[in-house]
């Protein structure tokens, strides 16, 4: 590792690290450059760590939530030397992020990439996933998203219910050893049932869906140092759930169902009955997680909060960088104020970055080379 790119605004060194002072700030690079010179790299303190977690947060440019990126809670669990560790953190990190329904934004950061490249890896695309199950006619039970590590879950020997909503277990693999899975405990993981606030029949679907979106396969970047397993969370935008992850047609594309519930007119699409259904899968969603009293945000307050955040940030002297296509919702985009913004992407460190799976992926071997498709748009405080 040679010393470019390795500090700048990704590594704070003051109390005020937006700003720090010059000679506390050369006597810490000093230190940094002796450590990477010895073993290749360095290890950032508890301070640096948490500020450039927020940072990363804050940076993200697909993330529509960042107003509140101060509040990020950071457990540093770079200690964790063991499978069973890593998971008895994910566990204690769900509890914590729950909260008996009033989310909280978290991130537990385990160890670092090594100089020789290991690693610990977690399988899974979030801490909470439903397995997806391909039957020999083709058609999947489950979430077909995930019917690739689901099969390679099950290659170490777990075996689900077969059910539409089973949790995967989660699967840690530590530097140098065969991976491992682990059965999330009930308490750890909060689901909510669907229902709708005029048909009664919609509780009759048997949908639900996990309320604490923990991205657990992206990479953390913070001044050079790579974080490869850094599980995170803020809460869901209804829409992600409502507008993609049980509408999308490669998800669990229950449009066509709902719409006949409603004695909709399917037979050409100028009658918008894709459209009329929508939006009552999103009235359920909402509904039905405020019922639960598990937080959840609409698509028209979290683009307030964007412009909100763009605003703070544009009185620090700071721009926000933004991908449109991530921050602009899928339901109702017009409506909403960002619709009508542009915004300039662009790469910041401190960053989260996608990375292979760790499992293997038919057609790619053990050794996968290039990213998996995004899964759900972007939580609000997780990208």
């Amino acid at each position: 590792m040679t010393d470019t790119g390795l500090w700048g605004s990704a590594v704070p060194f003051l109390s005020d690290p937006e700003t720090p002072g010059a000679e506390h700030r050369e006597a810490r690079l000093a230190e940094v450059r002796a450590e990477i010179g010895g073993t290749g790299t360095y290890r950032h303190t508890t301070a640096e760590l948490a500020h450039g977690c927020r940072v990363a947060w804050r940076n993200h440019a697909r993330c529509v939530g960042r107003l509140h990126w101060k509040a990020l809670r950071v457990i540093d669990r770079r200690d964790a030397a063991t499978a069973e560790q890593v998971f008895d953190a994910c566990v204690e990190h769900l509890r914590t992020a729950n909260n008996g329904g009033q989310l909280v934004p978290v991130i537990t950061v385990f160890a670092q990439r090594g100089p020789d490249g290991s690693e610990i890896r977690i399988w899974n695309p979030q801490l909470v996933r439903y397995a997806g199950y391909r039957r020999p006619d083709g058609t999947v039970v489950g979430d077909p998203l995930h019917v690739d590590v689901t099969r390679a879950v099950e290659a170490l020997g777990w075996h689900g219910r077969g059910g539409p909503f089973d949790i995967l277990p989660l699967v840690v693999q530590m530097p140098g050893e065969r991976p491992r899975w682990f059965e999330l405990p009930a308490d750890a993981v909060l689901e909510v049932p669907l229902s709708h606030p005029e048909f009664a029949w919609f509780a009759g679907l048997g949908l639900k869906w996990h309320g604490v979106p923990a991205i657990s396969d992206m990479r953390l970047e913070i001044g050079g140092v790579h974080y490869p397993a850094c599980p995170f969370n803020g809460w869901y935008v209804g829409y992600e759930i409502g507008a993609r992850n049980l509408t999308d047609t490669d998800r669990y594309d229950v449009l066509p169902e709902v719409a006949r519930a409603m004695a909709l007119d399917t037979s050409r699409s100028d009658t918008l009955w894709r459209d009329r259904a929508l939006v009552e899968v999103n009235r359920a969603v909402l509904h039905s997680f405020r019922q639960a009293g598990v937080h959840l945000v609409d698509h028209h307050t979290v683009a307030r909060q964007f412009v909100t955040h763009e605003e703070r940030e544009l009185l620090r002297g700071r721009t926000t960088p933004a991908d449109r296509d991530w921050i602009v919702p899928p339901l109702s985009a017009s409506t909403t104020p960002v619709f009508h913004r542009s915004y300039t992407n662009a790469d910041r460190s401190p960053n989260f970055h996608r990375q292979p799976p760790a499992y293997p992926v038919p057609g790619r071997g053990a050794d996968p080379g290039s990213p998996p498709t995004a899964e759900d748009a972007s939580p609000t405080a997780a990208p």
